[in-house]
This record gives structure tokens, sequence and C-alpha cells, in this order.
């Protein structure tokens, strides 16, 4: 079973929240709510997230000093940041959204199929991300039983690399057409540069895949990290 993507909403305001899970409650991941900086920064100190929703107007730490917080960790400097805001000062404060390390900036009210539609991209490469890893692991650990002469060395590794292949064809497929439709669509530099990067990671797995084949080689293949 793969399971749910976690997705961050931060605002200060209930019925903001409450409006939020409304429009995304259609993707069927599992929204976190948080109604301060604060308390959003606790929350990525546990949990892993698909993205982050995040207000910039909060009283105490607004969204823009979250946001730095944010990017300073290194368990969370890579998880995409959508800004929400009621107001707009013009370029520089969007300027300054990004420059906090937003991958969008969105003003309210918003229209929620774009919102979603926005969303969606992001959990698409999550979800895709955690099966590369997934696979990543599977090789490893085949690597380092072949290395350690493990029981039943020589009847599994055939089977399992079939079958690591199997997997590996799959999530090629669904990167592919993810791409495809990125392209379609004229999604964010940001969706799309994420998305070229999870297409390089499979290559290089099946790279690493390819070389564990028989005849191919002594099976010291390099592991995407």
């Amino acid at each position: 079973m793969v399971q749910k993507a976690k997705i961050l909403l931060v605002d200060d305001r209930p019925e903001n929240l409450l409006a939020l899970e409304a429009i995304l409650s259609a993707l069927d991941q599992t929204l976190v709510r948080a109604s301060s900086g604060e308390e959003a920064l606790k929350a990525l100190l546990t949990d892993d997230f698909a993205v982050i929703l995040l207000d910039v107007q909060m009283p105490g730490m607004d969204g823009f000093e979250t946001a730095a917080h944010i990017k300073r960790r290194e368990r969370t400097r890579d998880i995409p940041i959508i800004f929400l805001t009621a107001i707009n000062h013009g370029p520089h404060h969007t300027f300054r959204g990004y420059a906090a390390g937003a991958v969008d900036y969105i003003s309210k009210p918003f229209d929620p199929w774009v919102l979603r539609a926005k969303v969606s991209v992001f959990v698409e490469l999550y979800m895709k991300n955690c099966k590369l890893r997934e696979q990543a692991a599977l090789l490893r650990l085949q690597l380092e039983g072949d290395t350690n002469g493990g029981v039943g060395h020589e009847k599994e590794p055939a089977g399992l690399l079939a079958e690591l292949s199997a997997r590996l064809a799959a999530v090629e497929e669904q990167a592919e057409a993810l791409s495809k439709q990125l392209d379609d669509e004229s999604a964010d530099a940001v969706a799309v540069a994420t998305a070229a990067h999870l297409e390089r990671k499979l290559t290089g797995l099946r790279r690493a895949l390819d070389a564990l084949e028989p005849g191919t080689g002594s099976g010291a293949a390099v592991l995407p990290s």
C-alpha cells in the first residue's frame, strides 16, 4: 500500500484552514494544520511533507521568517512552499516571497481549481520520489546480501532483479507521463525542474540495475543517492 502524502497548511485563521481543507480534500491526501509559524516548524521536525501552503501575514513569526527557517534545515529545505497572501504590495513583495524560497506566490482570493492543480503536481512528484527511494533501498539490500554471501544467493538475485526492473519500468512510465503533463500545462519552472531531476535519478537507477544483470560486469554499480 502506498502511503498518502502529507500537506502542511499554515494559517493563523481557523476559517482559512477550513477553506483550504475543503479545497484540497478531493486530492485524498493527509492534511495537517498549523496555526502559526512555530507550530509549523514543530510539525516539520517529525513528519515529511510533499508541499507546504504558507500564509504570509501571521502574528509573531510571519510566513517569510517561517520559510527562512524551513530552508535553513537540511531535512526540510527541499520541500516546496506555496505562499498565500491577502495583500499585494507589488513586485517587490512578490520577489521577497520567491527570495524566501517559495515555488509559487498566490494572492487571495484564489481560484480553488488552480490551487488544487498546483498542489497536485507537487504531490505527484513527492510520491514518485518516494517510489524511487524504495527501489534504491531494495537494490542496496540486495547488493549487501550479495557481498555478504546471503542465504539463497544462487537462486534469488535473478528473480529480485526482474521484479525491481518491472517496478522501475512502472515508475519510469509514470514519470514520463508527468513530464508531458507539465509541458502541456506550462507548469511552474520549479515543478518542471523537479520533474527533470526525478528523471535523471531514474536514469541513474536504471543504469545501476542494468549493471547488476548477469554478464554485464562485476555488479559494482553506483546507486543514485
